[in-house]
């Protein structure tokens, strides 16, 4: 949950997630709604006290090395965002986790 995400470090996450994920395959689906609203405003179910675009951007580059074969990033409403705050958010986070992909896949 979100408060448990705000009280662990990025390397906490990261190393809870590749232990948990080991070498199988990953589909990774970002739901934008765990951001707090003054990151994601646009969203159907908006939480207050969720994690920071700072931390999700970091535990997102600390993925490099899972096995990742596809990702999303859903929940975005654009109409409740008059700013385009979460569009910008989820384009940056889907950015990244493409960069995470490709990384994966870079010819040694």
């Amino acid at each position: 949950d979100a408060a448990t995400a705000n009280d662990w470090s990025a390397d906490q996450i990261i190393n809870a997630i590749k232990t948990r994920v080991g070498d199988r395959p990953v589909y990774l689906t970002f739901d934008i709604d765990c951001l707090d609203p003054a990151f994601a405003p646009g969203t159907g179910t908006p939480v207050c006290g969720g994690m920071t675009m700072d931390k999700v951007l970091k535990v997102i580059r600390g993925l490099q090395g899972i096995n990742l074969i596809g990702m999303d990033v859903v929940e975005v409403a654009p109409a409740y965002d008059h700013a385009e705050l979460t569009s910008l958010a989820a384009a940056t986070i889907a950015t990244d986790l493409l960069h995470v992909w490709a990384a994966n896949r870079r010819v040694k």
